[in-house]
């Protein structure tokens, strides 16, 4: 069942966070995952929208999504993501 990495982030400095945009691909590309979205302005339908980008990420499987989140080489990056931002972030269940 594919799992989906979801994170809504709120950038207090791109050029820390450019930082961690540099470094994302070489550490991801390691991984079966596919960027399904990122988007810096997206259209709010309901309630407030206090953050600056919206990213979802499909994974094959919760297996896989932990092992790139959790892999040595991303938790070295994610530090500028956490330095330049504030964000929450889920994995959700797909469907088949």
């Amino acid at each position: 069942m594919p799992s989906y990495f979801i994170a809504q982030i709120k950038i207090k400095d791109w050029d820390e966070y450019e930082n961690y945009l540099r470094g994302f691909d070489q550490v991801f590309r390691q991984y079966k995952g596919k960027v399904v979205a990122v988007d810096d302005h997206p259209t709010v339908l309901e309630g407030e929208w206090p953050y600056t980008r919206m990213v979802i990420i499909r994974f094959p499987n919760e297996k896989e999504t932990l092992r790139w989140y959790r892999s040595p080489e991303y938790q070295a990056l994610i530090k500028h993501r956490l330095n330049a931002s504030q964000a929450n972030t889920i994995l959700v269940q797909g469907r088949i």
